[in-house]
């Protein structure tokens, strides 16, 4: 199987979710899980939430500020550069797949 050239690769496209998030604008991980979970139509847990962080963290795509106990997270420029090629893929995948979407299928 040939590996993925993006860093993120797609565990159940949560770091996908994750970069897009914070493309939008630097989040805590509590309001990311918030964000995310509303989204999929259940809550995440710490547990899911922040190993994706901390793998990101180790790719250089996502920093943090501390501000006292919580932590503010945002893209690098890395990250930025990800997300872009990483909207490529995706759009890839499921172009041929707009007209079922829209159909509700």
């Amino acid at each position: 199987m040939e590996k993925s050239p993006l860093k993120t690769e797609f565990k159940g496209f949560l770091s996908f979710l994750i970069l897009h998030e914070l493309d939008q604008k630097p989040l805590s991980g509590e309001d990311l899980a918030k964000k995310i979970g509303k989204r999929k139509g259940s809550q995440l847990t710490p547990g899911t939430i922040y190993p994706t962080l901390k793998r990101l963290r180790k790719l250089h795509l996502v920093k943090y500020k501390r501000f006292g106990r919580r932590k503010v997270y945002e893209l690098t420029p890395d990250g930025k550069k990800e997300l872009k090629s990483t909207y490529r893929i995706v759009g890839t995948y499921f172009q041929g797949l707009s007209r079922f979407l829209k159909a509700g299928r």
